[in-house]
C-alpha cells in the first residue's frame, strides 16, 4: 500500500515523487517512456535549448567581425551539437534517477491503468495507494489540414530533434513559443525557414510591442514570416497557404514541422472510470491541485493551465504538500513565460492589453535597451526593450516584459517583484550591479 501513486514521470511527476519521498511518504511512481523527465527533459526544453544555444553561438560567431574576432573556415557540425545535446540529457537523466533513489520512490515503467479508486495495474500488477496523482502530461495537436497525417515529412518537436540531418529549408506551421525557437535554431544554423501563423502577430499570449521587436530580429537573421496567413495543404514537404491579401502561395520546403499547440493526455488509462472531470480536454483542477474526486489530484499540461515545466514543477509540489496536510496554494498571477530565441523574450503578469481588460486603471512605460551600457557594447545595437505595467493608483507593479539577451535569467527577479506587490518607488530604490543588463528592470519604472 502507497501513501501516493503517480502516473507520468514528467517535471509535476517526478517532483511530486521527490517531495513525497523527502516526506518520508511511500511513493510509486509510473513512467511508460523508459527515461523519465517528460517532454521536457527529452524532446522539449533541454534539448532545443541546448541545440539553441549552439546555434546562436555559431551566428554570433559568424558576426564577430564587428567585434574584432575573425575566425576562419567556420561551421556548423551537427553531429557534434547532436553528441552535446546527448551528453546533456543523458546526464540530466541520471540525475533524475538518482533523486528517486534517494527518495526511496519506486519507479515502474510501463502503462498505468486506473482500475478503481486508490488502484492502478502496470505491466499485469495491481498497485494501491492513498492519493493519486496524474501527471500524463501533453502531446503535439494536429490541426485539420489536408496532408499533414501519414506524411513522414510533416514533423513534431520530437521529430525533428531526432533528425540525423538538418532540412536546408524548413516551413513551420504556427508562430508560437515552440514555432519561433525552432525558426530561430534553424535561421542561426543558415538554414531557410519560412513560418505561417494564422494570427496577426508570433509570440502567443506575450506583449505585442515586444512580439514585434523579435520578429524583426528573426527577420535579421533570415526567418520569413506570412502572418494572417491560412495553410490549406502540405503535399509532402511542399506547403500550401494563403496569405493576408488572399493570394494563394506555395513554399517547397525539405520538411514541415507542425508547432500549433499540444493538446493534454486525458484518454486511454481509465481516467474516465474513476469519474474526474475532464471537459475542454483538460483535468479540471483547483489552486491546489484537486480534481473533483476525494483523494485524486493532476499537476502538469495535463491540466491545461500554464504550458511551463516550472509551472509543473509548482503544481506537482503543492499537491504533494496539500495531501499531506500542508495548505499550500498555486498561484498563477507571476508565473513567468519565456521564448527562447535571440533575442530571448520573457514575460511576467500582466500586459497591457490584459490589465485593461480586467478594468484596471494602469500606467505603461518602456525602455529602450540601446540606453543600456552593457547591451549596447554586447548587441551592436540589436534591437530591444523593456516594458513596465504599473497600477495607476498604487504603482503596484501588475507586469514586466523584456526582449533581450539573457532575459530568461532576469524575469524570475520581476516576478518576485509582483509576488511580493513591490511598487514602482519600491523597485526604483533597489540596487541593480553595473553594467548589466538587468539594470533595464529598473530603469524602466524611472518613466512612469
Amino acid at each position: 500500500m502507497y501513501d501516493l501513486i503517480i502516473i507520468g514521470g514528467g517535471p509535476a511527476g517526478y517532483v511530486a515523487a521527490e517531495q513525497a519521498g523527502g516526506l518520508g511518504k511511500k511513493a510509486l511512481l509510473v513512467e511508460r517512456d523508459p527515461h523519465l523527465g517528460g517532454v521536457c527533459l527529452n524532446t522539449g526544453c533541454i534539448p532545443t535549448k541546448t541545440m539553441l544555444h549552439c546555434a546562436t553561438l555559431y551566428a554570433n560567431a559568424s558576426e564577430g567581425d564587428a567585434f574584432g574576432v575573425h575566425a576562419e573556415e567556420l561551421r556548423f557540425d551537427y553531429a557534434a551539437v547532436r553528441k552535446h545535446v546527448d551528453k546533456t540529457v543523458d546526464r540530466l537523466r541520471k540525475g533524475v534517477r538518482a533523486l528517486m533513489r534517494q527518495n526511496k520512490v519506486d519507479v515502474k515503467v510501463g502503462d498505468a491503468r486506473i482500475t478503481g479508486r486508490g488502484k492502478i495495474r502496470v505491466n499485469d500488477e495491481t498497485y494501491e495507494g492513498e492519493h493519486l496523482l496524474v501527471c500524463t502530461g501533453s502531446r503535439p495537436y494536429l490541426p485539420p489540414i489536408d496532408g499533414l497525417k501519414n506524411n513522414d515529412r510533416v514533423l513534431t518537436n520530437a521529430d525533428i530533434l531526432a533528425l540525423d540531418e538538418m532540412p536546408d529549408r524548413l516551413a513551420i506551421i504556427g508562430a508560437g513559443i515552440i514555432g519561433c525557437e525552432f525558426a530561430c535554431l534553424y535561421a542561426c544554423a543558415g538554414k531557410e525557414v519560412v513560418v505561417v501563423e494564422m494570427l496577426d502577430h508570433v509570440g502567443g499570449d506575450t506583449e505585442p510591442e515586444l512580439a514585434k521587436v523579435m520578429q524583426k530580429e528573426l527577420h535579421k537573421r533570415g526567418v520569413t514570416f506570412h502572418l494572417q496567413a491560412t495553410v490549406n495543404e502540405v503535399d509532402g514537404a511542399t506547403i500550401k497557404f494563403q496569405d493576408k491579401k488572399g493570394k494563394e502561395r506555395t513554399f517547397e520546403a525539405d520538411a514541415v514541422l507542425v508547432a500549433t499547440g499540444r493538446s493534454a493526455n486525458t484518454e486511454g488509462f481509465g481516467l474516465e472510470d474513476l469519474g474526474v472531470d475532464a471537459h475542454d480536454g483538460r483535468i479540471q483542477v483547483d489552486d491546489r491541485a484537486r480534481t473533483n474526486v476525494p483523494g485524486a489530484y493532476a499537476a502538469g499540461d495535463v491540466t491545461g493551465r500554464q504550458p511551463f515545466a516550472h509551472f509543473a514543477y509548482r503544481q506537482g509540489t503543492v499537491a504533494v504538500q496539500h495531501m499531506f496536510g500542508q495548505d499550500a496554494i498555486c498561484r498563477e498571477d507571476a508565473v513567468p513565460a519565456v521564448i527562447y530565441t535571440d533575442p530571448e523574450l520573457a514575460s511576467v503578469g500582466l500586459t497591457e492589453a490584459e490589465a485593461r481588460e480586467q478594468g484596471r486603471e494602469v500606467k505603461t512605460a518602456k525602455f529602450p535597451l540601446t540606453n543600456n551600457g552593457r547591451y549596447l557594447a554586447e548587441t551592436r545595437g540589436q534591437r530591444g526593450l523593456a516594458k513596465a505595467v504599473v497600477g495607476a493608483q498604487h504603482g503596484e507593479l501588475l507586469g514586466m516584459h523584456i526582449v533581450a539577451p539573457h532575459a530568461s535569467e532576469m524575469i524570475a527577479t520581476a516576478a518576485v517583484m509582483i509576488e511580493t506587490e513591490l511598487r514602482a518607488p519600491d523597485i526604483r530604490e533597489l540596487i541593480f550591479p553595473h553594467p548589466t543588463i538587468s539594470e533595464a528592470l529598473r530603469d524602466v519604472l524611472h518613466g512612469v
